[in-house]
């Protein structure tokens, strides 16, 4: 990550946030003011807006705005396919998730996972399935493989049972009717 992202602070920023959101603001507001193109800055201000105010429209804004002035931040990309999510915004979202997916250096697997999420709240559980299928195989880590299992299982809960066929009465066999 480039050493001009992250200036005093922003540094003092990300350590406060999310604990201290008052000192978190006051350092972001002084970061944005000292260089209003600061990508760190951008994201971590559309992190505030959308998970500690869920002003989400504000935090589409500071999203595509650190994009804009980064492409290869990868940390955005997770937090701003989330938005859009919440926001109902399910086009927007594809389209992101398919570009993010051709970034060097981001974690596919967690997008792959977005993908499945995404796909869940447009209740497409075969394909959320599919994705979450995708996401594990490109884990690395234990916890989120687990993750992923539970979440597979979470959705395939929610997918409507196939009906049974209504089983024929068996007739009795040869040897019942033998001992008769």
């Amino acid at each position: 990550m480039d050493t001009n992202l992250l200036n005093n602070y922003v540094l003092k920023a990300i350590d406060a946030y999310p604990y201290d959101l008052e000192e978190t603001v006051e350092n972001l507001n002084y970061a944005l003011a000292y260089e209003s193109n600061n990508a760190y800055a951008l994201y971590l201000m559309g992190r505030l807006q959308a998970e500690q105010l869920g002003d989400y429209e504000k935090a589409k804004q500071y999203f595509a705005e650190a994009l804009a002035n980064k492409m290869d931040f990868p940390k955005v990309y997770q937090h701003y396919i989330l938005v859009l999510i919440w926001n109902e915004d399910y086009a927007e979202a594809q389209k992101l998730i398919d570009f993010a997916l051709t970034v060097k250096g981001i974690g596919k697997g967690l997008i792959w996972y977005y993908q499945g999420l995404l796909f869940e709240y447009q209740a497409a559980y075969k394909k959320a399935i599919k994705a979450l299928k995708t996401a594990k195989a490109l884990g690395y880590n234990d916890g989120f493989i687990n993750h992923l299992n539970a979440e597979i299982s979470r959705v395939k809960n929610k997918m409507k049972p196939k009906k049974k066929k209504a089983s024929k009465p068996k007739k009795n066999s040869k040897r019942k009717q033998n001992k008769k």
